[in-house]
């Protein structure tokens, strides 16, 4: 059995029918779109989505400081800036 990481899902059928109730329902959050049963993709409202690539950017700068955090480092004079 497949996982559907969904608290919403529709079927494909469903979705091309009903597309702006069900995403208005959604209350944004995201909607597993099914055929046969199964999860086949995620239908995810622009805010939703937004704040997720705003969410992995800020964790990659965050290992990307974890790995500079010990050097090497460079000196800078800050008048020659």
């Amino acid at each position: 059995m497949d996982t559907v990481l969904s608290h919403h899902s529709v079927s494909v059928t469903d979705l091309k029918r009903n597309y702006a109730s069900i995403l208005a329902q959604a209350d944004d959050e995201p909607v597993a779109v099914l055929n046969h049963n199964r999860p086949e993709a995620y239908l995810v409202p622009a805010p939703y989505f937004e704040r997720l690539m705003q969410h992995l950017e800020d964790l990659e700068d965050a290992k990307l400081a974890r790995e500079r955090a010990n050097g090497p480092f460079v000196e800078v004079n800050p008048q020659d800036l």
